[in-house]
Parts: structure tokens; sequence; C-alpha cells
């Protein structure tokens, strides 16, 4: 496959271009990193922070218990180790040499106030994708907010009882848990551990049983105190080290070679999940897997590389 680098060029900075649900989701910072995102520069939706973070207080949420996996994860999902003074830990990448295992991720994304724009017809799902991931029997983590899975509850169980996939906590919101974060508004401390146990919540109310305590941050935006505030929820935090570029692109082939172009063996690839904002995945996809089979890789969802 011969695509000029200037379409990979083109399909990043048109992201430069548009205000959209994705903003600041497939960067990615770790603490001392500056944040990079797949398509350049995205103006951030601020939405306003949704009312309910105090909810668990009036005992409107359920609480999991300590530690655990949310309700009906299947197994026990691994998870790392706690990181120095007890962080959340983060997973990036497997560490292989011989197994050529690749992990396709999918982030389902919507922030808590685009209902009035999803009533209004813009499709923040994509089950032509998800239907492709089926066909071609690709693993796959999709990571889903809680208020991705409210809005499309029928999918979202849907996904969530299928073997081929497992669900991972994307938070509710898909606000920031470090400012700055791509204009994301930003949570912190308390707030922060409610959004994401709402968004377990949120699963578990859609009838999801395939969850898996993994959780990413929107944007990929993280530094000490985001992973200090998660640490009781005893997640795995889950980034990775290849960025498609799907958000925004027009050119499935561009966002296929730079896919191709990045991915190593224990490779976590970030991709989307959503079709208003991220309309070429499905055929990008079409052309990512049979090639990727075709140099020897093996397809597997984030809890096995995590397991290796």
């Amino acid at each position: 496959m011969t695509i000029s680098v200037r379409k990979v060029a083109a399909a990043a900075a048109l992201g430069a271009a548009l205000t959209t649900s994705l903003a600041g989701c497939g960067g990615g910072s770790g603490p001392g990193r500056r944040p990079r995102s797949p398509y350049g520069h995205a103006p951030g939706v601020r939405p306003r922070v949704p009312g309910g973070l105090r909810a668990r207080r009036r005992g409107r949420l359920p609480e999991p218990l300590p530690g655990a996996p949310p309700a009906g994860a299947p197994g026990k999902a691994p998870t790392l180790a706690p990181g120095p003074n007890g962080l959340t830990p983060v997973f990036e990448r497997a560490k292989q040499h011989a197994d050529k295992t690749v992990a396709l991720t999918f982030d389902a994304d919507m922030t808590s106030d685009q209902g009035p724009r999803a009533a209004g017809g813009e499709r923040f799902d994509n089950p032509e994708l998800i239907s492709t991931l089926r066909t071609l029997k690709v693993p796959s983590t999709i990571f889903m907010t809680g208020r991705w899975a409210e809005e499309y509850p029928d999918q979202a169980k849907s996904i969530g009882t299928d073997p081929n996939f497992e669900i991972a906590n994307h938070s509710y919101s898909h606000h920031a848990f470090k400012s700055p974060c791509y204009g994301l508004p930003a949570l912190n401390g308390a707030a922060a551990r409610a959004d994401v146990d709402r968004a377990f919540a949120a699963f578990r109310q859609a009838g999801a049983v395939n969850t898996v305590p993994y959780f990413r941050f929107p944007g990929g935006c993280y530094d000490d105190p985001a992973l200090r505030a998660l640490s009781t929820a005893r997640v795995t935090a889950v980034q990775w080290d290849v960025v498609s570029g799907d958000a925004f692109a027009k050119d499935p082939d561009a966002v296929a070679e730079q896919v191709l172009a990045g991915v190593k063996p224990g490779s976590v690839v970030v991709m989307h999940c959503t079709r208003s904002a991220a309309p070429v995945t499905e055929e990008a996809i079409r052309k990512i897997v049979p090639e990727l089979r075709k140099r020897g890789f093996r397809f597997v969802k984030v809890s096995e590389l995590i397991g290796t």
C-alpha cells in the first residue's frame, strides 16, 4: 500500500479546524510528557460539569466494593500492581519479542451535555464498525463513556455481552482528569473518582457484563494527582503506543497506513467508535486487519496483553 504522507498530514490538519465530541480524546499525556493528539490541536468542547456528582453521597448510585472488578467482569481480568506510593498503574504496551499480538481499542465518546445533539440526529455510535469487527473476528476492547452507554443502551448491552469484546471505562462525562487537556473542563479528587464509578454504574444499568477494571483518561491526560484520585478504584489506566489518526479523517487509506507503520508486537492502537467524528474508521479496519494478519499479527483484547 503506497499512500502519500501528504494525506496523513492533511487528515491531521483537518482536525485542527473542527470542534467535535472527540475533543481531547486519543491524545496522550503522562507526568512530564506533553499531550499528543491524533488530529492536531482540537478546539475543546466546554460542556457544563454534570450534576449528580454528589449522588453517591445521597445513595442514588450503587457503590462497588473497593478493589473489586465491576459486576459481571469476565473472570478476574488481570491488572497491574499499584505504582509508587500506591498510585494507579499505567499500561501502554506489552514488551514482547516473539509473540506478535496487537490490541485494537476503540473509544466510544460522548460528553455529558451532548444529548440535544444526539436528539437532533448526530450519531455518536458506529454499529457498522462493531459489525465489521464481528465479521472479521477481531477481539477488541471498547473504552466507553457512561454517557454513551446511556444514549445507546441496547448497543452497550450487545457489545457487553459479546465474548468478542470487553468494555473498559472511559469516564462518565469525558471531562479531563488533568488541566489543561485540549480545552476539556476538568474534574479532580472526589469528583474524578465519582465520575468513574458513575460510568461503571451506567454499564451495569445497560446490561453489559463483559466489563474490565481498566480506565482510559479522556484526552490521555493525567498526572500524579489524577493517578492518586483513582487509586482506590483499583483500575489499571490504559494508554497506547499507536495513534491511528482516525478522528476527523476523511481518507481511510491514510488512517490504515498510519496504523500499519506504527504497530509493533504488543502494541495498543487507539481508534474511535463515533461515526459523526470518525467516519472512516470502519473502512480503515477492513484494510488494517487483513494486512496485519498477513504480517503474522494476532489480535487480542487489552486484558490478554496485560496478562502476558
